[in-house]
């Protein structure tokens, strides 16, 4: 199939944007995701920010769960957990999405797609958090 999708995560809600892109990488397609740090995590912001700090003090060095202080990593970690990665269907799916910070140079021209039934304003809860407010609080950059 092999065939490419462009996908903006402007405004567009974490979780909704990962089972869109999840359901189109196991199908086949290769799924480009720019302006990953612009998405949203719905949620009280003290609600979230503890979270994702739980998460990253989990464990060791060398065990426990790994969470990059990226807006990458919190992409393909939530997209991680929605695709059946123990398999090889699900490794080869994960493969297929890449996941940038802005809009590289090579993807100006392309036609990005939206999400519009995924977006914050749908949202009667206006309580969110931007990913690049989650990654400044963990520490990174």
């Amino acid at each position: 199939m092999s065939e490419e999708i462009f996908v903006d995560a402007n405004d567009i809600i974490l979780g909704r944007l990962c089972t869109f892109v999840a359901k189109k990488a196991l199908h086949g397609y290769k799924v480009n995701v720019v302006n990953v740090e612009k998405a949203v995590v719905t949620g009280n912001k003290k609600i979230v920010f503890a979270k994702y700090q739980r998460l990253r003090e989990i464990g060791g060095p060398r065990f426990g769960i790994q969470i990059d202080r990226t807006p990458r990593g919190i992409f393909k970690r939530t997209l991680v957990n929605m695709l059946p990665h123990k398999n090889t269907r699900g490794r080869e799916a994960m493969e297929r999405v890449k996941a940038f910070r802005g809009v590289p140079e090579s993807m100006k021209d392309k036609k990005l797609e939206t999400l519009e039934n995924a977006n914050v304003s749908k949202v009667p809860n206006t309580k969110y958090v931007r990913v690049i407010d989650i990654i400044k609080f963990m520490g990174g950059k």
